[in-house]
Formats: structure tokens, C-alpha cells, sequence
């Protein structure tokens, strides 16, 4: 039997890796908050979810994002691709 709520879209936000293309004559973190307001409504709203802002190996940012907001952010302007954050856990052996 399938779970119901597997199906269902889920408004639980989550940590995603959002990246961009570089910013042309803004700062990054100005550029990837812009980029947040435009899918989350307000400023505020988009400075809470913000959590890192990348500046050098990368362009993009990560935030907390519900399934809907990845799926509107994704069609932005500028936005190259969004991935869900991924905690990895070392495996160390002693010897």
C-alpha cells in the first residue's frame, strides 16, 4: 500500500544549494537576495531563509525553501539549477 503522503507535496522547508549565474554590477549576496524576494514575497522573508551567501568556487546560495518555492525559484531569471543540501557523515577506520 502506498503512502499518501508520500504523493503530497510537502510544506516543510528544507536546506537547497541554489546556484546562479554571476551577478553583473551588484554584490552577491544583494544579487541572491533579490533573487529569493521575487519567489518568497519580501526582503525580510528572503534574508530568514538565506543561510549562505557564495562569493568565490561557486555563485549561487543556500536557503530554506518549501517544495513549491524550489519549483518557483528554479524558473527565475539567473537561477542555473536548485539541489536539496546533502549531509555527509565520515567514515573513519582506526587502525
Amino acid at each position: 500500500m502506498a503512502d499518501s503522503q508520500a504523493s503530497q507535496p510537502s510544506n516543510e522547508s528544507k536546506v537547497h544549494i541554489v546556484y546562479t549565474e554571476q551577478p553583473k554590477d551588484q554584490e552577491p549576496e544583494e544579487y541572491h537576495i533579490k533573487t529569493l524576494t521575487s519567489v518568497l514575497g519580501s526582503e525580510e522573508a528572503a534574508k530568514e531563509a538565506l543561510i549562505y551567501s557564495y562569493k568565490h568556487a561557486a555563485s549561487g546560495f543556500s536557503a530554506k525553501l518549501t517544495a513549491e518555492q524550489v519549483f518557483e525559484l528554479s524558473k527565475q531569471p539567473g537561477v542555473l539549477q536548485v539541489v536539496p543540501s546533502q549531509t555527509v557523515q565520515l567514515h573513519t577506520r582506526r587502525v
